[in-house]
């Protein structure tokens, strides 16, 4: 009888997971997928009740299965989460809810051990870790910890009914942080929070989605280290409606604020402000608290290149910010980079070591993998 081959443990099945499971079938790999949620959909359900995506349904879909409908719409948050709902239906592999990854530890002469949170220890001839969406980021100011209101992420925000006349800052700069607010301001007093400007990007050029654009020129496919030169500020994808209610002054700007008070902030000009929440939507890290026995996660950021690792042979990303291109943690991106790093794991699973041998650092700044849309959450889930 010949022996059963460790499977491919993918750990998260959100859109990275499932697309590293289609890819594995693809390369002949045998997937496994943990997913500690009770169906694999990722974090959409969780999403705010209002968010679309960024992109139209055409542009938006995994790998082998297009959406259904029109083409050109923008698919609702409850749209997409039975979409993925589907998509894992079809792909017929093993993926086991409810179930956590809680460490990865390598075996000697090769591969890996996973423990979940149930007790069992499952080898792994190589492992998947992806996404971030797990993980929102929430920093840290002065005063925090004594101020007495509503303070959240954007991950844990709804809807605008409980906000209904009340004092509301939203800090960020990216998408998010600008329909929350632009949302929440009919019916509270709103304040929009932000390190930087808010840079706006046009929905539609010319009759066609922007999408349309960087799908015929390109610009989706653009390797990480063109895109991080080009984009170092978060951008916000607008028909016109979000720039107008800003320079009308129906939705404030201001800098952000350098400090919480009891009841409020202070802002940078010296002013304090009672204010009854505060809405950080200040993107999200990565979320792999599970690879700590492996030490290959740097400051919260993971050793890699492309999504290979460049520690650790037969260990892999998906759904990083920025991966291989600008469109790498989301739907219409994340399959590409998904094919990628399967291949990688195909040939270490051969023997064929190159992927990961290439992908060495030849300087120290090479193995962190940073995003300078990191601070105010220009990609946050709904990138299409």
């Amino acid at each position: 009888m010949t022996a059963q081959v460790d499977p491919v443990i993918i750990i998260g099945g959100g859109q990275s997971g499932l697309a590293a499971a289609r890819a594995a079938l693809d390369t002949g790999l045998r997937p496994v997928v943990l997913h500690a949620g009770a169906e694999p959909v990722g974090s959409w359900p969780d999403y705010y009740d209002s968010l679309t995506l960024f992109s139209p349904a055409g542009y938006s879909a995994l790998p082998s299965m297009p959406f259904d409908g029109d083409p050109d719409r923008y698919p609702h948050r409850d749209e997409v989460t039975a979409y993925l709902r589907r998509y894992a239906d079809a792909l017929a592999v093993d993926i086991r809810t409810r179930t956590r990854a809680i460490a990865v530890h390598a075996r000697a002469g090769g591969g890996y051990l996973v423990r979940t949170d149930a007790g069992d220890e499952l080898p792994a001839a190589g492992v998947v870790a992806t996404g971030s969406f797990g993980n929102p980021y929430l920093p840290t100011l002065p005063g925090q910890s004594e101020y007495g209101g509503d303070l959240r992420h954007v991950a844990d925000y709804h809807c605008p009914d409980a906000y209904d006349g009340k004092r509301i800052v939203v800090v960020g700069a990216g998408n998010s942080a600008v329909q929350v607010a632009y949302e929440l301001a009919p019916s509270a007093y709103v304040t929009l929070a932000a390190r930087e400007p808010i840079r706006f990007l046009p929905q539609r050029i010319r009759g066609q989605d922007l999408h349309h654009w960087l799908r015929v020129t390109g610009g989706d496919r653009l390797p990480r280290a063109i895109i991080t030169r080009l984009v170092r500020h978060a951008t916000v994808l607008d028909t016109g409606r979000y720039r107008d209610a800003i320079t009308s002054g129906r939705l404030p700007r201001r800098d952000m604020f350098t400090a919480f008070t009891p009841d409020g902030v202070l802002w940078r000009d010296g002013t304090v402000e009672q204010v009854d929440a505060v809405i950080f939507a200040t993107g999200y890290r990565p979320d792999l608290d599970y690879l700590a026995p492996l030490a290959t996660v740097d400051r919260g950021v993971p050793q890699q290149v492309d999504g290979i690792s460049t520690t650790h042979p037969g260990l892999v990303y998906l759904g990083l910010e920025f991966q291989r291109s600008f469109a790498s943690n989301t739907l219409r991106g994340v399959g590409r980079d998904a094919a990628h790093v399967m291949a990688a794991l195909a040939a270490h699973a051969d023997r064929r070591p190159r992927f990961f041998r290439q992908v060495r650092p030849t300087a120290p700044g090479a193995q962190r993998s940073t995003s300078p849309l990191h601070v105010d959450g220009a990609t946050d889930g709904a990138g299409g």
